[in-house]
Parts: structure tokens; sequence; C-alpha cells
């Protein structure tokens, strides 16, 4: 059977902007609430919330992440012809 996820985002243009919103969301900042106020893709009105996929539906690059690494933390800065993510796998089966 296919492998299935789900994952949310921030995407931003700056890698170094990025950087510090990993650093924030690491000392407790809420995810959702930086998705809303500065992620550049559609989904930060959901709190960044991609729902549920497939392998090959999202970018190979962010693919790599969503189905590799670690489940429930902030992943990135991961770059994209979009800029830069900041990636938590919120589920995988």
């Amino acid at each position: 059977m296919m492998a299935k996820a789900s994952a949310r985002h921030i995407l931003v243009k700056d890698e170094a902007f990025c950087k510090e919103l990993i650093d924030k969301i690491k000392n407790g900042e809420d995810f959702e609430k930086l998705a809303k106020e500065h992620s550049k893709c559609p989904s930060g009105r959901n709190g960044g919330d991609l729902g549920e996929f497939g392998p090959g539906q999202m970018v190979p690059e962010f693919d790599t992440v969503v189905f590799n690494e670690e489940v429930g933390i902030a992943h990135g800065p991961v770059k994209t012809n979009f800029g830069f993510h900041i990636v938590e796998i919120t589920s995988r089966s």
C-alpha cells in the first residue's frame, strides 16, 4: 500500500528568516500562529495545513523530508522553487 502523510508548512522567501522562524518554533512558539502571520502559501490561512497526500504529490525536496524525517518536529530550511519551507510532518502511515 502507498504511504500517506499529512504535514503543515510555512513558506518564506528568505533562508535567514526561515531559520529564525525554526528557532522560534523550537523555543515553543505556535507553528499555526507563525504560519498565519508569515507564510506566503495560501495554506497559511489554515495554519499551514496541507492535509493528507501521497509520494509524488508534492515537489521532490518536500517529499524527501515528509516521507523520511522524524514526525512532529520542525524541519528546514527546505529549499524549493517556491522559496524556503519549514516542514512539520503531522502524521505518516
